[in-house]
C-alpha cells in the first residue's frame, strides 16, 4: 500500500455507517487498516452484520448506537470513544435523513427532523470529536448535488445539503489551526435504498442506473475511494471544499 494511503492505526467513525455508502466508506477506511467505529441509530442487526462482514475482512471494527441530532447523545458517543481509543483520527459524517415533499407540503416537524440529522448534527459532532483529534485528522462530511440543484421534492434535504456545505467552509478555517482539515465529499444518484425515499413519479432510481457521462454508474465504492483519498496524507492541502463524485452527470441537463 502507498505509504501516503496507509491508515494503519487511525480510529475512524462513520455514521450511518452501516449499510449503502457508509457501510462501503467503513470498508475502504478499514481495507486501508482503520479500526472502524460504525453509529447506526435504529438497525441493530444491520449494524451488527456489518460489523461482523468487517471482522471477517480482517478489518478492527465496533458499533456505537447514537441519535446525531441530540446533543447529549453526541457527547455520549464520543465519550465511548475516549474511553475505549483515547482519540478519533477521521469523522466521516455520512448519517442523512429527511422528509421527502415539497415546501408547502412540510410541517415544521419535518424540517427539524432533517436538518437535526443532516446539518446540526454533523456540527455538533464535528466539534466535539475535535476534542479528542491530534493534528492531521481529518472531518469529511457527506453532501449531494440536491445542495446548489433544485430536484422535485426534495426541499428539505437540498436545504439540509446547503447548510453542511456551510458548515464545511466555516469549520475547515477554525479548525484549521488545529490541523485538522474538513472537506466535503458530494455524491450523485447512487443506487442504494436510500433512493426508496423517493417518490417513483420522480424515475430517481432510472437516473441512478444509467451511465453517466464517465460510461458507468456511480457505485458506493466510487464515492468510498474518494472518501478515503480525503483522509490521506495527499489531500492535506485541500480545506473547505466540495469534491463531486458523479460521474460528470450534473454537467449535462437530462
Amino acid at each position: 500500500m502507498n505509504s501516503s494511503n496507509d491508515l494503519s492505526g487511525k480510529i475512524a467513525l462513520v455514521t450511518g455507517g452501516s449499510r449503502g455508502i457508509g457501510k462501503a466508506i467503513a470498508r475502504e477506511l478499514g481495507s486501508r487498516g482503520a479500526t472502524i467505529v460504525i453509529n447506526y441509530l435504529k438497525n441493530h442487526s444491520a449494524a451488527k452484520a456489518a460489523v461482523e462482514e468487517l471482522e471477517a475482512e480482517g478489518i478492527s471494527a465496533t458499533r456505537i448506537k447514537a441519535h446525531i441530532g441530540d446533543e447529549a447523545a453526541v457527547d455520549a458517543l464520543i465519550s465511548k470513544i475516549k474511553e475505549e481509543f483515547g482519540r478519533l483520527d477521521i469523522l466521516i459524517n455520512n448519517a442523512a435523513s429527511g422528509v421527502m415533499r415539497p415546501a408547502a407540503e412540510l410541517s415544521a416537524k419535518h424540517w427539524d427532523w432533517t436538518l437535526d440529522i443532516n446539518a446540526r448534527g454533523p456540527w455538533m459532532l464535528s466539534v466535539a470529536s475535535a476534542r479528542l483529534m491530534p493534528e492531521g485528522s481529518r472531518i469529511i462530511n457527506l453532501s449531494s448535488p440536491g445542495s446548489t440543484r433544485v430536484f422535485p421534492a426534495y426541499f428539505a434535504v437540498g436545504v439540509s445539503k446547503a447548510a453542511i456545505e456551510a458548515v464545511t467552509r466555516y469549520l475547515a478555517v477554525e479548525l484549521g489551526s488545529k490541523g485538522i482539515s474538513v472537506n466535503t465529499v458530494s455524491a450523485g444518484f447512487v443506487m442504494t435504498d436510500a433512493l426508496d425515499s423517493f417518490p417513483d413519479e420522480l424515475g430517481v432510481k432510472d437516473i441512478a442506473s444509467r451511465a453517466t457521462p464517465a460510461g458507468t454508474v456511480i457505485t458506493p465504492e466510487d464515492v468510498s475511494k474518494v472518501v478515503a483519498m480525503m483522509c490521506s496524507t495527499d489531500a492535506e492541502m485541500i480545506r473547505g471544499q466540495v469534491i463531486m463524485v458523479d460521474g460528470g452527470e450534473t454537467l449535462t441537463h437530462q
